[in-house]
């Protein structure tokens, strides 16, 4: 499977419009004396950039090499950091030319505008790839649980999520600094809420050495993304997608993590426990279904404190808030990466889901949910704020 013919089509057919209508505006602007020379830059860098565009229409991306995805995605990428730009500039330049249908003059200072506009854009973009996709931002969270035993006033759980290993190839770096920063915080417990991988389990094995080091008095519990199952590559056999699944599962146990699939642990302080629940993957379409909280937890109406681990924060949505059956005091989620997209506490993941980042009280129950907006990277190589998160719980008893 390829990258959309579609949504390339599109992109080829608005690299057209957009570049011919820079190539006129060159024409009719330009001092004569510089004119040739500007045209024959611009058509040159042009044409290198449609034809990058048309090669990605022929490279895999489902059935390719890992190499590869990474190769189509930053070839996307840079892309869209130089037309973005240019969109932008000219919907400005337009708007300027709009007093000209009033018979006055082009409004220039708005070209001006879209100029800085455009490689401000182009800067933060760059930015994002770079410098912030590397950093790391720890938010510390205090959670106030009604009946909380006295015994766990004051524990702490480090929540990460969403680290897509894939991404990084063989480079570790990034992977070892947040765990040093992990191990900093010296919480009382360590979670992972899924999606380890982009497309198959052999991503992991440069980097289970590392992982390794993640150290916690209660350890590490980790749970499933959709990206864990192997759904997004195509497989010989269902026995080879089968034994994928056994590889990841192997490998979480090598690195001394516990790999909850449906089940729940307890955790204990002197003569009192509190309750950690980890489901498979829940979601909305397209998304497969394939936890159980019944089979993760009998009985979640029984006063014991409980947290529950589920990937997708549409299952709390969905089937956790509101409902007074559930006696779960805190959902830990991930999966949105808030699209990677972050500018003054605003995400375009709004418009996909409603919890997208950050805190959530339901109305009617104490339910709440928290959604780490992850550490890694899928598809697109950046992070325009969305820092990479890594978020430290501590929890209080409101008795």
């Amino acid at each position: 499977m390829r990258l959309p013919v579609i949504f390339l089509a599109v992109l080829i057919i608005l690299d057209i419009i957009v570049d011919g209508y820079i190539y006129m505006t060159i024409s009719r602007r330009s001092p004569y004396s510089r004119r040739t020379t500007m045209q024959r830059i611009h058509v040159t860098v042009s044409v290198v950039f449609l034809a990058a565009l048309i090669s990605l229409i022929f490279m895999p991306v489902r059935s390719g090499s890992d190499t590869s995805l990474r190769i189509v995605m930053w070839i996307l990428y840079a892309y869209l950091t130089v037309y973005v730009p240019k969109v932008v500039w000219i919907i400005f330049d337009l708007t300027a030319s709009i007093p000209k249908l009033f018979h006055r003059r082009r409004a220039g200072w708005l070209s001006s505008i879209g100029l800085l506009c455009g490689i401000g854009i182009f800067g933060a973009m760059w930015w994002g790839a770079l410098i912030n996709r590397f950093s790391i931002d720890v938010k510390k969270v205090d959670v106030t649980i009604k009946d909380l035993p006295a015994a766990f006033d004051g524990y702490t759980i480090a929540q990460f999520s969403d680290l897509h290993t894939g991404t990084f190839g063989n480079d570790t770096t990034f992977v070892a600094k947040l765990v040093d920063r992990i191990n900093s915080l010296k919480p009382d417990l360590i979670v992972f809420t899924g999606d380890i991988v982009n497309r198959n389990s052999n991503e992991l094995k440069p980097f289970v050495p590392v992982l390794s080091k993640l150290k916690a008095p209660d350890g590490v519990i980790s749970i499933l993304g959709n990206h864990d199952y192997g759904d997004y590559t195509n497989w010989p056999s269902e026995g080879s997608k089968k034994q994928n699944m056994e590889l990841l599962s192997r490998l979480q146990k090598q690195m001394g993590w516990d790999l909850l699939r449906n089940e729940s642990r307890d955790i204990f302080r002197a003569n009192d426990s509190i309750l950690i629940i980890g489901v498979e993957n829940i979601g909305d379409p397209p998304f497969h279904v394939y936890g159980s909280l019944k089979k993760a937890c009998s009985d979640t109406s029984t006063p014991q404190t409980k947290i529950l681990l589920s990937h997708n924060p549409s299952h709390w949505r969905d089937s956790i808030a509101d409902n007074k059956q559930h006696n779960i005091d805190l959902t830990l989620a991930g999966h949105t990466h808030a699209m990677q997209i972050e500018i003054a506490g605003l995400s375009p993941a709004v418009f996909r889901y409603p919890t997208w980042g950050g805190m959530y009280n339901d109305r009617t129950t104490s339910n709440r949910l928290y959604v780490n907006i992850g550490s890694g990277t899928v598809g697109l190589p950046m992070r325009i704020g969305a820092t990479p998160e890594i978020t430290l719980f501590t929890l209080h008893s409101a008795r």
